[in-house]
């Protein structure tokens, strides 16, 4: 039976992660398939009987595939330049967080994930690292690396490797919060398509949400960044917050407040505390509130349902209807893995935000989202990836 933990309630959250770390030496290691406990074992995967599987898998990828991990592992990298809500900490910050992600990975999906974090920050750079070492993987997944480089850097790498690469910042949020949204929407009984839309954030998370709700639905959305309204006017927009103005059609400047008057639903993807119950019932009636920064909501659920929105969600455990990209990650790489995908596509990410929809057989205001530990959900996201 698995070690069971519980949180020490007098003690700061922080300094009892700290402690199980130290304890156990982080959080992953490699184990091996088989015990070398005989000589002929020995000879078999060891010298000499490997150099016939070395001749053999020297033809390529998929001559190495049946003989090697890779048909079952997957690269975790990151630089380091934008970890969870702590921002640029490099790579030595980076390296726990990418554990976690390797051992979420093993735990949900049984994939071997590497964590890989980088001390080199151009796109160039990370380009040429990441295809050098590519040899070495059935997969890469692209983490807590800044917008826009990540952009780039994500559509490089799909076009120049021959493996599945998805940036989980950008679309394992997209995923998870489609999933959300289609089901919030049988709690209103409203259409996402009628819907305006209005995000908070414009950074790789808000970019992939917006063009992943807009290709499933094409709702009016309102983009929102630390300067206000993305708007025609303004002179200070990357190709990828000018690719945002196309979601709306009538965007005026403004701030945060005028863009999340009279809008049907709010999705958070900056920081804490932007928003005020007052604030939340200028919205819409049934109003729809995605609260997703980390660890600090841009509002806590208690004063999104005092200003009258009907559906509240967060990105935390601790609260209910959690979106997280969690929900999706391992189930989309498990799938692209076992079904020989080399890209994942945005019919993918679709498919998969409904498979975990579906998942949640009674919805309610309280629970739109299936839980991160229910065993159904790594299968059914895997079935849809082909």
């Amino acid at each position: 039976m698995a070690q069971q933990l519980t949180y020490n309630v007098g003690m700061d959250i922080y300094e009892q992660s700290k402690k199980l770390h130290r304890e156990k030496k982080g959080k992953i290691s490699i184990v091996a398939r088989d015990k070398l406990d005989t000589r002929e074992k020995l000879s078999l995967y060891y010298t000499p009987g490997m150099g016939g599987v070395a001749t053999e898998a020297a033809a390529g990828r998929e001559a190495l595939n049946p003989y090697s991990w890779i048909n079952n592992n997957l690269a975790v990298v990151s630089d380091g330049s934008a970890v969870l809500g702590l921002g640029d900490i490099g790579p030595y910050g980076a390296m726990p967080v990418m554990e976690g992600k390797a051992m979420i990975f093993k735990e949900f999906a049984n994939i071997d994930a590497v964590p890989i974090v980088l001390n080199v920050h151009t796109t160039d750079e990370i380009v040429d690292v990441v295809k050098a070492i590519a040899p070495s993987f059935g997969a890469i997944n692209i983490e807590d690396i800044a917008a826009p480089k990540c952009f780039e850097i994500e559509e490089r790498l799909k076009n120049e490797l021959s493996i599945p690469v998805m940036h989980d910042d950008q679309h394992g949020t997209a995923v998870v919060v489609l999933a959300a949204l289609i089901n919030a929407m049988k709690v209103t009984e409203k259409k996402l398509s009628d819907c305006k839309v209005t995000i908070v954030g414009a950074g790789a998370a808000g970019v992939a949400v917006s063009k992943l709700i807009y290709l499933y639905a094409k709702p009016q959305i309102i983009a929102v960044d630390s300067k206000g309204i993305i708007e025609p006017a303004r002179q200070d927009l990357n190709e990828e917050k000018k690719m945002l103005l196309e979601f709306s059609k009538d965007t005026r400047p403004g701030t945060l407040q005028d863009a999340i008057k009279d809008a049907d639903i709010f999705i958070g993807l900056s920081r804490g505390n932007l928003l005020t119950s007052e604030d939340i019932k200028s919205m819409g009636s049934g109003a729809i509130v995605f609260a997703m920064a980390n660890p600090t909501p841009e509002i806590l659920p208690h004063e999104a349902k005092t200003g009258g929105a009907k559906v509240v969600a967060t990105g935390r455990s601790d609260f209910a209807n959690q979106i997280n990209n969690v929900l999706a990650f391992p189930g989309i790489f498990r799938g692209a893995l076992d079904n020989g995908v080399h890209k994942i596509t945005d019919d993918h990410k679709i498919a998969a935000a409904t498979a975990i929809a579906s998942l949640v057989e009674n919805v309610t205001k309280d629970e739109i989202m299936p839980s991160v530990l229910d065993p159904r959900l790594v299968p059914a996201i895997a079935k849809v990836i082909k």
